[in-house]
């Protein structure tokens, strides 16, 4: 997630020069890089999880899964993001390398540094991403996912699911998995108060 910002303005043709020799991830926004901290144990095994679920899921498809590496691009915002897992079904996407700005499902997984961000500003931000169809957040202190799925009237609805549900389903990809499997070898991270 974001740290720090670098103190230069960047076009966005620079900061992808930069991001190639960078040793550490940035997020950019409107012009400037802003570099990422690290991840916990329990966010990278969720991510890691529902990678290997999806990915097992939409092979032969043509649907392509990425996990932190790859950059979500919202031209109309001028925004570079680095979503924990995202999904394409979009030929176009094939044509960029670096980034992907057709992606039908972002997935955040949730920490205290993140949560607050991903929830407000960057799911706005996405939601200017004509393709989404689908932001899911997924919790590392609970066993909780929240789908929030664009309606065909734009207005975005929020399905929960918790441990007593035992499967979340992600529409997006005509994907149902368990949550027992989503959170295999998690050690939940404590709250803060």
């Amino acid at each position: 997630m974001i740290a720090s910002p670098e103190p230069e303005y960047l076009t966005p043709e620079e900061y992808l020069q930069l991001e190639e020799a960078s040793p550490i991830k940035h997020e950019y926004i409107n012009g400037y890089a802003y570099a990422m901290a690290g991840a916990t144990d329990a966010h990278v095994t969720v991510a890691g999880n529902l990678f290997v679920l999806l990915r097992n899921h939409v092979r032969g498809s043509g649907c392509r899964v990425y996990i932190a590496d790859m950059k979500a691009r919202i031209e109309s915002l001028n925004r570079y993001y680095y979503p924990d897992v995202m999904v394409t079904c979009d030929q176009r996407d094939q044509e960029t390398p670096n980034h992907k700005k057709f992606p039908c499902l972002i997935v955040e997984v949730l920490s205290n540094s993140t949560e607050a961000f991903d929830r407000g500003d960057k799911f706005v931000d996405y939601q200017e991403i004509e393709t989404l169809k689908e932001y899911v957040l997924i919790n590392t202190k609970r066993q909780r996912v929240e789908c929030f799925k664009r309606g065909d009237n734009g207005l975005w609805i929020l399905q929960s699911y918790t441990e007593q549900d035992k499967i979340f389903r992600l529409n997006s990809v005509d994907f149902e998995g368990g949550i027992a499997d989503l959170y295999e070898d998690v050690t939940f991270e404590q709250p803060t108060l």
